[in-house]
């Protein structure tokens, strides 16, 4: 069976993903928890998250989404759902780098809190302060005639384990996330408990 380290993410740690696929990662890292989620994003994007999108991941009750005016407004909703520990994991849109000050006090609320971070960064912009980075990009797989829903999670930084990549995919029937071996390993998947 292969497996992906670091999943389900660190608890009572703040993480980061990026790329295209972030925000669907972001879903799975919400599918792989039990209990209260908040999704925090800026107001002025024009892409809005509506919970009854992520169905297909978790159940639209269970996601609270707060809009915020602007990434210190962002950061101190999440420092604070983060430190009370009635959310299991907030999902935080940030537009900016996060400066070492600000990423510690995630880091320390999380672990107060008992809860987990992740923060959705913009592609080479991350801080010193994350226990992981992932890098998530679709994969265009000619077998399924331009499927897009095969990704690669690749995870480029770890404070406590290895680095390495993996093609995924998700499995809305089982609700499991699929390891899928690459054409030239031979078929099949591996899946990753829940």
């Amino acid at each position: 069976m292969h497996v992906i380290p670091s999943l389900p993410l660190r608890s009572t740690r703040v993480h980061e993903a990026c790329g295209p696929s972030a925000a669907v990662f972001a879903a799975i890292a919400c599918s792989g928890t039990k209990g209260r989620l908040l999704w925090i994003c800026e107001d002025r994007q024009t892409e809005r998250l509506l919970p009854t999108g992520l169905a297909e991941f978790i159940d639209p009750d269970r996601l609270m989404i707060a809009d915020t005016r602007n990434q210190t407004d962002t950061l101190a909703v999440a420092e604070e759902a983060l430190k009370d520990g009635a959310i299991v994991l907030v999902v935080m849109e940030i537009t900016r780098p996060l400066n070492l000050r600000e990423g510690r006090r995630l880091q320390l609320a999380a672990k107060a809190g008992n809860a987990t971070g992740l923060c959705l960064i913009p592609e080479g912009m991350g801080s010193n302060a994350a226990e992981t980075r992932w890098r998530c990009s679709p994969v265009f797989d000619p077998e399924d005639g331009g499927d897009s829903t095969l990704m690669r999670w690749e995870i480029i930084k770890n404070k406590k384990g290895t680095l390495g990549a993996w093609h995924v995919r998700w499995n809305a029937a089982t609700h499991r996330l699929d390891v899928v071996s690459p054409v030239a390993d031979g078929p099949g998947a591996a899946t990753v408990p829940d």
